[in-house]
């Protein structure tokens, strides 16, 4: 499989979820010190956040990395430099994005890193931690969010878009019970 093959396979890859998986805190902790050591200067901090990010819980297998900057500008400078650092998105995509860019790793036809670009300590930020954080800490949560994660993966299997929004309302309402 060529590279166009495998990421046109990548961005059709139907949602799928698998069990948690102990290696997803090294696989980001990689990721992670890949991105600090050629973005040091331009990231303020680095994230691991989204399901995989939260021990115990099912996922798609795709580590969700959240990278701070300092603005949107620092973001869309960055767009260039991070595609040239082995990721792909779209353009007509992040057209679509006030509060992040978006971007993704792939390899042999399947997803394995997305990365959220967004303003440190923004209110997207805040929001992204405040729900992995509020997973984290409560058990009858986070095992509420896997039968609902189990429910839309088994009715949204081949949208991820319709998948990523229909999880809106159940992430709206943590947000607001954690203010």
């Amino acid at each position: 499989m060529n590279d166009a093959q495998s990421l046109q396979q990548a961005i059709d890859e139907p949602v799928q979820l698998v069990e948690y998986d102990s290696t997803w805190p090294a696989r980001y902790a990689a990721e992670h010190d890949r991105l600090l050591q050629r973005f040091h200067a331009d990231l303020l901090d680095v994230q691991h956040i989204g399901s995989t990010a939260v021990p115990g819980m099912p996922a798609k297998p795709i580590i969700d990395v959240m990278a701070g900057v300092a603005s949107m500008a620092m973001a869309d400078a960055l767009f260039e430099p991070i595609l040239d650092y082995g990721y792909v998105t779209s353009i007509e995509f992040n057209a679509g994005l006030s509060d992040r860019r978006w971007f993704m790793r792939h390899a042999n036809g399947r997803r394995t890193h997305h990365l959220h670009v967004v303003v440190h300590d923004g209110e997207l930020w805040q929001q992204r931690l405040a729900f992995r954080d509020a997973l984290r800490r409560d058990p009858v949560l986070a095992t509420r969010y896997a039968a609902l994660k189990r429910e839309l993966a088994a009715s949204h299997h081949e949208d991820r878009e319709a998948y990523t929004q229909a999880k809106g309302e159940f992430i709206s309402s943590v947000l607001a019970s954690s203010r």
